[in-house]
C-alpha cells in the first residue's frame, strides 16, 4: 500500500512510519521543514517537503495523487486560533478534497476523543478553536465519499506501546502515542473501521479485536 502521512514529523507520525514500512508499505511523510528530512528517512519513509498550511489546492492534489491512502496526523500544535483553524480545519479539508479529486479512496483522520457536537468546550476556553476546527474537519470528512475513518484517542502520553486499547473510555482516556500509531496502522488494513469514529484509550483489548468490536 502506498501511504501518504501528513504531519510526518509529529511524534505519532514518526512512530507510524516504521510500522508501515516494516510491513512492506511504501510510505511518504509530508514535512514543512526540510531539516527534518533525515528523521523521516531514518523512520523508513520518504520525505516530501510541503507546507500544508499555505499550500494551495493544486499543490495538495499533486502531493496526494497516486497514493492508496492518506493519513492526516498534522496539527497546528497550539498557538493562535487563526493558525489552528488554518491547519486543523482548512488544510485538513483541502487534503480531503484533494484525495477525493485524485481518486485516493482511503483517508484516516487522527482527531481527538472529544470531537463531538456536544464537546462542551466553551467559546471562552483557549481550547475551543482546536475543538471547533477538528469537529468541522471531521464533519467534512463524514460528508465525503471517501472510505474514511476518524480516530479519537484520548490524552496522549509517551508511555511504551501495549498493543491494547479500550473503546469509549471514561475520563481523559490516556493512551500512548505508540499505541495510537499502531491503531492507525491497523485501521488502514481493516475495512471494519471504514465510516466510523473510533474513540479509544489505553486498555486490555488487543487492537485488532477492539477495532472489530
Amino acid at each position: 500500500m502506498k501511504v501518504l502521512v501528513l504531519g510526518g514529523h509529529g511524534k505519532v507520525a514518526l512512530l507510524l512510519a516504521p510500522l508501515l514500512s516494516q510491513r512492506g508499505d511504501d510510505v511518504t511523510s509530508v514535512i514543512r521543514n526540510p531539516d527534518h528530512a533525515a528523521d523521516i528517512t531514518a523512520a523508513g519513509a520518504t520525505p516530501l517537503v510541503l507546507d500544508i498550511e499555505s499550500a494551495d489546492e493544486a499543490a495538495v492534489r499533486d502531493a496526494v495523487s497516486g497514493f492508496d491512502a492518506v493519513v492526516w496526523s498534522a496539527g497546528a500544535g497550539g498557538g493562535t486560533a487563526e493558525r489552528t483553524y488554518a491547519v486543523d480545519r482548512d488544510a485538513a479539508i483541502r487534503a480531503m478534497d484533494a484525495a477525493a479529486a485524485t481518486g485516493v479512496r482511503r483517508f484516516v483522520m487522527v482527531s481527538w476523543i472529544g470531537s463531538t457536537h456536544d464537546h462542551g468546550i466553551s467559546p471562552d476556553d483557549s481550547f475551543f478553536a482546536y475543538a471547533d476546527a477538528k469537529l468541522a474537519a471531521d464533519d467534512h470528512l463524514r460528508a465525503t465519499a471517501l472510505d474514511w475513518t476518524i480516530l479519537g484517542p484520548g490524552t496522549l502520553t509517551l508511555d511504551p506501546p501495549t498493543g491494547a486499547i479500550t473503546l469509549d473510555p471514561q475520563g481523559q482516556g490516556e493512551v500512548s502515542r505508540a499505541d495510537v500509531a499502531a491503531v492507525i496502522a491497523a485501521s488502514l488494513l481493516d475495512d471494519r473501521t471504514v465510516g466510523r469514529f473510533i474513540r479509544f484509550g489505553a486498555g486490555d483489548q488487543p487492537i485488532a479485536d477492539a477495532l472489530g468490536a
